[in-house]
């Protein structure tokens, strides 16, 4: 892929340029270099979460072309990100509130000490090899994302762990067996960051041939014609356009403000939808007192609406 933003140009998809971004870097200044950071994204008008840790940066933004290229050329001047990569798509309207640049632990949370995907790491797949991996009856396909995001789409026959979050993976790989049953282990999430340490991680549990798809599901429906693709729905994304599918074409998904669970057609014609307030996955598990506590910030983001703003809940 291109580290120039002028190669992948989406040119009817929108407006706003997005980038996601991630690189592990041994990167002990992180905690100095989130104000300077924070400055340049926000002098080039770009909006988003960018997450630093000593281990490295990930994140997705967005904003103009030239801003976007701007902010990854900051980015890849500092010698630690030298070799950073990128995939972008278009959005129709700017898909953020506003630019967050957080210090974390970790830059993707598995919670297992010592994992280090600059030590040891899967086997890098192009997104025009993987259909012939992953059909392959000697290979096991595992999606690392968690349940919301499998619920939308996942790719032909793979195994849905269905964790909530990335830290229930390590126990389940342990308590599943069956996954010595065959030789090959390919693995895949939305951008290729949870392969990195989910693939050391298998490693490090005396797997062997260990296998990720390189850029993820969002370089696989980037590069592979949809008449070819094994993919099966939409690939959930974090921010306003929800989900993206074959081309990165904005998806027709919708997202529940009260539990952040994407959404069909279907689920909004059900009688357990209602704006803001609840959804048929949040319905039943919610009180009236949280419904009512919802209605109120709902009818706030209405009234910011009506004013031409931007209500920060919304």
């Amino acid at each position: 892929m291109s580290d120039s933003l002028s190669s992948h140009r989406h040119e009817d998809g929108g407006a706003f340029c997005v980038a996601a971004l991630y690189h592990f870097a041994r990167f002990p200044r992180f905690e100095s270099f989130r104000d300077e950071l924070d400055a340049v994204a926000r002098d080039n008008g770009v909006k988003g979460t960018l997450l630093l840790a000593a281990e490295g940066i990930n994140g997705t933004i967005a904003g103009t072309d030239a801003g976007i290229e701007n902010v990854l050329a900051f980015l890849r001047a500092q010698p630690e990100f030298a070799g950073l990569v990128h995939k972008e798509s278009r959005a129709s309207k700017m898909p953020f509130i506003r630019m967050k640049v957080r210090l974390k632990k970790e830059i993707v949370t598995m919670g297992v000490e010592g994992i280090d995907p600059n030590r040891i790491v899967g086997t890098y797949v192009e997104p025009k090899d993987w259909n012939a991996l992953i059909s392959d009856p000697e290979t096991i396909v595992i999606d690392t994302r968690n349940d919301y995001e499998t619920a939308i789409g996942i790719f032909k026959n793979a195994v849905d762990p269905n964790t909530k979050t990335f830290r229930e993976f390590p126990d389940w790989v342990k308590n599943n067996t069956g996954l010595h049953n065959k030789p090959k282990i390919a693995m895949y999430c939305t951008g290729g960051i949870r392969c990195e340490k989910a693939t050391a991680f298998m490693k490090e549990q005396g797997f062997d041939e260990v296998y990720h798809l390189k850029g993820g599901i969002l370089k696989y429906l980037e590069d592979v014609p949809e008449e070819e693709s094994l993919w099966e729905g939409a690939c959930f994304v974090f921010d306003e356009r929800v989900s993206v599918t074959h081309g990165l074409a904005e998806g027709e998904h919708t997202l529940c403000h009260a539990c952040r669970y994407p959404l069909t057609a279907k689920d909004v014609t059900s009688e357990k939808f209602e704006e803001g307030v609840s959804c048929p996955h949040c319905h039943d598990g919610r009180t009236e007192e949280d419904r009512n506590r919802y209605r109120e910030r709902q009818k706030q983001i209405a009234l910011a609406r009506k004013r031409g703003e931007r209500h920060i809940g919304g």
